[in-house]
């Protein structure tokens, strides 16, 4: 993009403010749509109601995709990386463990390396299932991501990066 076109980019970008969404709904969001963690979170929330809404014939709870996902992207990880990953309590990480055992999509052994650590391993079913949640996932993303054009999708990945990255220095 030249450098003279930048202005008319930026101002299809806006579309609208918050508080002019929110008024469509017949509310002001006043000083919560300034804040980033409000505004993500609006998003991420819808995000999740309409997964939930099309992968509810697998009857996931929350935590059990993200969680087969990094089993899967970390063949062997303990229960306790997982849970610090996600961000859970260690209690509902064991929970959801039990679930993908259960369910006959993940594995728990006993580390050969660390006899207090559990292994957790992907199986063979659950990796299938993990392919069409991530089909699914990537329908309910694609609206959202079509508002961003090719050259801002990886600035915007490498700002949320940037900002979670504040949390783990």
């Amino acid at each position: 993009m030249a450098n003279g076109d930048k202005g008319t980019h930026v101002t299809q970008l806006r579309s609208k403010t918050p508080d002019e969404n929110a008024a469509e709904n017949g509310l002001k969001l006043g000083r919560l749509g300034d804040y980033v963690g409000f505004r993500m979170r609006r998003v991420q929330n819808q995000l999740s109601a309409d997964f939930a809404a099309a992968s509810a014939h697998y009857g996931i709870r929350a935590g059990l995709f993200s969680s087969l996902a990094l089993i899967e992207a970390n063949p062997g990880l303990s229960q306790q990386e997982l849970s610090s990953t996600v961000g859970l309590d260690k209690s509902i990480t064991v929970q959801i463990v039990d679930e993908l055992e259960k369910r006959g999509w993940a594995k728990r052994e006993r580390s050969t390396v660390d006899r207090r650590r559990h292994a957790l391993t992907i199986q063979p079913e659950g990796k299938k299932t993990l392919d069409d949640l991530f089909n699914i996932m990537k329908g309910v993303e694609a609206e959202v991501l079509a508002q961003l054009s090719a050259e801002e999708r990886p600035i915007f990945d490498a700002a949320l990066d940037r900002m979670y990255a504040v949390f783990h220095r």
